[in-house]
């Protein structure tokens, strides 16, 4: 018998297929030749027709030349720290596109010198919170942090309670952070309690400034007690406050959470916080506080390590003047509303697994406001779909709650609701005939 092999096509036969090289132009020549490269094997193998190769390494191929993909967050944590924190709004979005190409981010158009970079995108963080004398952004709000930090405090004391020297992220320590950049910490208080007399007490000559972190991540309950900002702001020494979730002004939904109106509001000289979670922007840092103060982080050498690009400042002023992100909009979404788009969306998938509309409760994510529930709603389906929606053509992550996966529509915009039920018949029918397709009136309701 003739080997089979034989009849493979040669590699450059097959690059030279017209859908292929159209590929390459948009996806870059070594993406497309490993695809076709890994299919030959596979028809060496017997595994592909040799008529079929090119069909099936144009169905290998990615959709983008990056490796990161579109996910559906269905988790019912609106800001999911492994997703990619805050979706950024459609006018954030074209904004990055404009951005993408040549623009005048450092150019007056008008007299053709340089200009102030991203000067739009400041005049519209200082429009959005007007009590800020001065408005810088840095690259994450670590680096507002260590900007303010280096500048203020490098060969000097802070004064920090001990309850708030916080670990964030990945393993990431605030204190170690602050002493990163040359501050001796004064650490004063307990875990649980602090005074204003406690901190009085530390602040002397040497000292740069008191900082006051939000604990955004966890929640100390019981026999505690605080400082409030205004209370700091009696002392001889600075304020800086870290509000950490990047709230502008206080939310209805989180009356615990601290924001940058409010804390400039009572006396802080400094509020840095993280623009791509309660804000709903991009990754970036924000420095709001007293003119003089903010123009000195801004000119200072390490301030240029920490520089935003063109993309990021496009994507916050968008975030900032164009309509309500997505963050903001399920905020305050309505259970009644979610409810009802979950029992739309159950009876779209009825006919293919047992789908139910139930009652859900989700939680902000991102270090925002621990503890607060958001109510909300799901549609429930069997647990064993978790894995293959996640891997599927367009990934779709759920929780996996009291034997069921529940897909949270707070985080899923309701454009996206065609892709969600594609989502799930597809990964329904690839395990058929594994489930019924009905279940049984009220079954599995919480």
């Amino acid at each position: 018998m003739d080997d089979p092999r034989r009849a493979t096509p040669r590699t450059d036969h097959v690059l030279a297929d017209p859908r292929l090289r159209a590929a390459a132009d948009r996806l870059g020549v070594r993406l497309v030749k490993e695809a076709v490269v890994a299919t030959l094997e596979r028809c060496r193998a017997g595994e592909v027709a040799p008529a079929a190769v090119a069909d099936v390494a144009l169905q290998s191929l990615p959709a983008t030349a990056a490796g990161m993909r579109r996910v559906l967050n269905a988790t019912g944590v609106v800001v999911h720290t492994n997703l990619g924190r805050a979706p950024l709004s459609p006018a954030a979005v074209e904004a990055l596109t404009v951005a993408a190409g040549a623009t005048d981010v450092e150019l007056d158009l008008a007299t053709g010198q340089r200009g102030r970079r991203g000067r739009s995108a400041m005049a519209a963080l200082a429009a959005a919170v007007p009590d800020a004398g001065g408005v810088h952004v840095v690259n994450n709000g670590a680096a507002a942090l260590a900007l303010a930090t280096c500048a203020l405090a490098a060969g000097r004391n802070l004064v920090i309670a001990r309850g708030e020297m916080v670990e964030i992220g990945d393993g990431f320590r605030i204190p170690e952070l602050l002493q990163s950049v040359g501050a001796t910490l004064r650490e004063v208080g307990t875990t649980n309690r602090v005074r204003l007399a406690d901190y009085a007490a530390a602040v002397d000559e040497e000292t740069a400034f008191v900082l006051k972190v939000h604990p955004s991540n966890f929640q100390v309950t019981g026999f505690t007690s605080g400082v409030a900002v205004a209370e700091l702001a009696t002392l001889p020494v600075p304020v800086v406050v870290d509000i950490g979730s990047g709230l502008l002004a206080p939310h209805p939904r989180l009356p615990d959470e601290p924001s940058a109106a409010a804390a400039l509001r009572a006396g802080a000289d400094l509020v840095t916080a993280s623009g791509d979670k309660l804000l709903g922007g991009p990754q970036c840092g924000l420095l709001l506080g007293t003119a003089g103060l903010v123009e000195s982080l801004r000119r200072h050498p390490l301030a240029r390590a920490m520089r935003v690009d063109k993309l990021t400042l496009a994507a916050l002023e968008a975030t900032l003047t164009g309509p309500t992100p997505p963050v903001a909009a399920a905020l305050v979404a309505s259970a009644e509303g979610l409810l009802a788009r979950a029992t739309r969306l159950a009876a779209l998938l009825a006919d293919v697994l047992p789908a139910e509309a139930v009652p859900s409760v989700a939680a902000v994510g991102g270090g925002g406001a621990p503890g607060v529930e958001l109510p909300s709603a799901a549609v429930a389906v069997p647990a064993a779909l978790a894995a293959p929606l996640r891997t599927g053509a367009v990934p779709v992550v759920g929780r996996v709650e009291s034997g069921r996966l529940l897909l949270d529509l707070i985080a899923v915009p309701a454009q996206d609701e065609e892709a969600l039920v594609a989502a799930v018949r597809a990964a329904a029918l690839s395990l058929q005939p594994d489930f019924p397709t009905s279940a049984p009136a009220g079954a599995g309701r919480d």
